[in-house]
């Protein structure tokens, strides 16, 4: 028995070592955890007696798509154009399977195999650890990806989408390939079409890019492409003011508009800080003048920018969850359970100090400018009371939290040793200050 374990100790040892550090071998356990938590809550409204959720958007949408396959043409309003990527998405799938179950099984699978990009994300940016970690707290912390997959949306799509462009991107940078310079951009470009988040998350997208170019570059990129960059963007300013005076921008400015005018009047006057009224609110008594650049949005902000802080203040914390704002903490118990309620965002912002620490900041400060982006968007327009908006930065702050988690893990360890070997340190001390001799060779 001895010999053959001596025989195959070190073979074995090594075939486990060699898939230990297989990717593909590891998530192949989370893939499968993924699929059973969003398909089973899937088959479970599916289920008899049970029905899938729906909303007004979900109408909509529905409706739009319908309206598409029969022919009739795009229209030139702000939901038209700004969710066009979502809706000629649901008008392929609607006119493929004719029906919205069956889309909604179609989201749920994309929804569970978004795991394999969290997955991928996390080892790119920072080590394996840290990527397993994360994808076991998506495939079990994350009920926002698996409610959100069973509604006509296009929110459920999105992240996944988005996902795929932080990854893409990831990996343009690490190779350089041409391959995922194009599959980046194209994907990119349907990031933008997708819903108006998408343009946000863009533009920290590319705050990140700037921030990770070498000194000069930027400067000496700019020097050598000026010209087709001045004469793109020229054209692009051409497009848009001969649109502009030729009417077809009128429908989308004046859905814009109104739109502004329903979250001035129906959320920031109200003082809500969600899409409906809470005990959290902000009431106070707006001033409406419009005496600011003759501008009702910013006339508004100005005019009542001490009310609007407090609001957007409060908004902060509500982000966390409705927790941050339900928590009684005038007990012991209502504290005790604000404490463990915090312990994603502490670890979440300890990742961050632990990035910084480790010179990884830089590198993986995607992860904290998305949800940055994402918090900016519900703390300017307004959190829905489902945190339907706070959904796109669900992933990020998984991966941020699992590095958060990695490392504290990492630092108890390295205390841990450091504290173990100083006492077998003073305890050798002890013993040979107590040896025959000792005290005559201390003196």
């Amino acid at each position: 028995m001895h010999r053959l374990y001596a025989t195959y100790k070190d073979p074995v040892i090594r075939l486990i070592r060699k898939i230990a550090v297989q990717d593909w071998l590891i998530l192949i356990p989370f893939v499968l955890l993924s699929l059973k938590v969003r398909l089973n809550y899937y088959f479970f409204l599916a289920s008899p007696g049970q029905s899938f959720p729906t909303s007004d958007d979900s109408k909509w949408y529905l409706a739009y798509a319908q309206k598409l396959i029969e022919g009739k043409g795009i229209g030139t309003g702000m939901n038209d154009l700004m969710y066009l990527g979502y809706n000629l998405l649901l008008t392929l799938l609607m006119y493929l399977f004719k029906d919205p179950v069956k889309v909604l099984f179609i989201q749920a699978l994309v929804a569970g195999l978004s795991v394999i990009l969290v997955y991928h994300i996390a080892r790119l940016l920072f080590n394996r650890l840290t990527a397993i970690i994360a994808t076991y707290l998506f495939c079990y912390e994350t009920w926002a990806i698996t409610l959100w997959s069973t509604y006509i949306l296009a929110d459920s799509f999105f992240i996944s989408l988005l996902l795929l462009c932080v990854y893409l991107m990831l990996k343009w940078r690490e190779t350089g390939k041409r391959l995922h310079m194009a599959a980046f951009i194209a994907s990119a470009v349907y990031l933008a079409l997708f819903k108006p988040t998408g343009i946000m998350a863009l533009a920290f997208m590319g705050l990140y890019l700037i921030i990770n170019l070498r000194k000069g570059v930027l400067g000496a990129f700019v020097k050598k492409r000026w010209l087709p960059l001045a004469g793109g963007a020229a054209a692009i300013v051409a497009i848009e003011l001969v649109l502009l005076l030729a009417g077809k921008l009128d429908t989308l400015i004046a859905s814009m508009q109104l739109n502004a005018k329903m979250v001035l009047y129906n959320i920031y006057a109200k003082g809500w800080v969600f899409d409906r009224a809470s005990a959290f609110d902000h009431p106070f008594k707006p001033n409406y003048d419009i005496d600011v650049l003759n501008s009702l949005v910013v006339s508004f902000i100005v005019n009542n920018w001490d009310h609007v802080s407090v609001l957007y203040m409060k908004r902060m914390v509500a982000f966390l969850g409705r927790w941050a704002i339900q928590t009684d903490l005038t007990t012991i118990r209502g504290i005790a359970k604000f404490g463990i309620n915090m312990i994603p965002t502490g670890l979440f912002l300890f990742g961050i100090a632990a990035a910084a620490w480790n010179g990884l900041f830089r590198k993986a400060s995607i992860i904290w400018l998305l949800v940055l982006a994402v918090l900016s968007f519900c703390i300017v327009f307004f959190i829905d009371s489902m945190y339907r908006y706070k959904a796109p930065a669900v992933p990020f702050i998984v991966i941020g939290v699992a590095y958060g988690a990695d490392s504290a893990f990492r630092l108890l360890w390295f205390l841990a040793k450091t504290t173990v070997r100083k006492l077998l340190s003073l305890r050798e001390r002890g013993k040979s200050s107590y040896a025959p001799g000792g005290l005559a060779e201390e003196r």
